[in-house]
Order: structure tokens, then C-alpha cells, then sequence
């Protein structure tokens, strides 16, 4: 299994509907092949601003290298690089 944990802090200036279709094009994402588990969810916590919580389980490193090149992965990334900054963990489990 490899695992990949992503928080993208929403920039303030966004409206909650974008947010809203973030979200819903992250959770699209979880029927690219080898995806095992894929949750996507705003935090409870807004105290550092509204965060986006991407957790995503692969059944291997390679089926993660693979999803990185997916044109849906990179569309999805492209289209939050306009409205979040974000850090990602990725790991073996």
C-alpha cells in the first residue's frame, strides 16, 4: 500500500461555491485506477483558514506514479493551483 495525504489551504478570497466544486472534482478522482480508499473532506478546524483534506491509499508506489500522470490528476491539480496552496505526505504503509 502506499499512502498520500494532501492539505490544500483554501485561499480567502474564495468563494464557498469553488470551494464546493474543488472539493467535488478531488472526490472525482477516486475512480482513477489504483485508488483503494480516497476521502476527501473540508476540516473542522478553520482556524487556520478553510483546509481541504485529501486521503488517498494506492495499492503500490507505481499505481501512485501512475495517478500523478493521470490527465484527471493533472487537470485537478492545475485547477486548484488557482485557488489553494498545499503540502502533501506520501508514504509506503
Amino acid at each position: 500500500m502506499f499512502r498520500h495525504i494532501v492539505l490544500f489551504r483554501v485561499h480567502d478570497d474564495v468563494s464557498h461555491d469553488r470551494v464546493e466544486e474543488a472539493i467535488e472534482r478531488l472526490r472525482s478522482l477516486a475512480s482513477v485506477p489504483g485508488v483503494v480508499d480516497w476521502r476527501v473532506e473540508l476540516s473542522l478546524d478553520a482556524r487556520k483558514g478553510r483546509v481541504i483534506v485529501e486521503d488517498a491509499t494506492f495499492v503500490d508506489q507505481g499505481s501512485f506514479e501512475r495517478f500523478r500522470l493521470d490527465p484527471r490528476h493533472v487537470h485537478a491539480a492545475e485547477a486548484m493551483s488557482h485557488i489553494a496552496d498545499w503540502w502533501n505526505g506520501d508514504y509506503a504503509a
